[in-house]
């Protein structure tokens, strides 16, 4: 058998058992959805109790007057439309660390978020 095209064969092989686990890694899981949405749904509504209440208990520590200001200042982009796609995650320091990329409709700069869960309550949420 010709080596160049064992090689061919075996690197085919390869990308062929490869490919289920790339192709589930583009979707995030139901949980993990189901919480972003729900966290960008309070940030629209203003909701400081919606926003903290699948939280662990630092990340409930969270003041009301800081959540007010990052909302004042993001809701009106995400009510003006904006898309949020699923772009990986990571395992970090014992949290699921799922990262969203949010496209807004008005043209403006897409930001990066990334939503931090340890035993199903939510750690950490940023928008960058």
């Amino acid at each position: 058998m010709n080596t160049r095209f064992s090689r061919s064969l075996v690197l085919a092989a390869a990308l062929l058992v490869g490919s289920p686990a790339f192709l589930s890694a583009v979707e995030p899981a139901k949980g993990d959805a189901a919480l972003v949405a729900k966290i960008f749904s309070a940030i629209e509504n203003s909701d400081y109790v919606a926003f903290v209440a699948d939280g662990d208990a630092p990340f409930k520590q969270l003041k009301k007057e800081q959540f007010d200001a990052v909302s004042a200042k993001v809701a009106p982009k995400l009510l003006a439309g904006h898309e949020l796609s699923y772009l990986g995650d990571l395992k970090q320091h014992g949290y699921h660390v799922t990262l969203w990329k949010v496209t807004f409709k008005d043209g403006g700069d897409d930001a990066l978020a990334t939503l931090s869960v340890k035993d199903g309550k939510v750690g950490g949420f940023f928008i960058r």
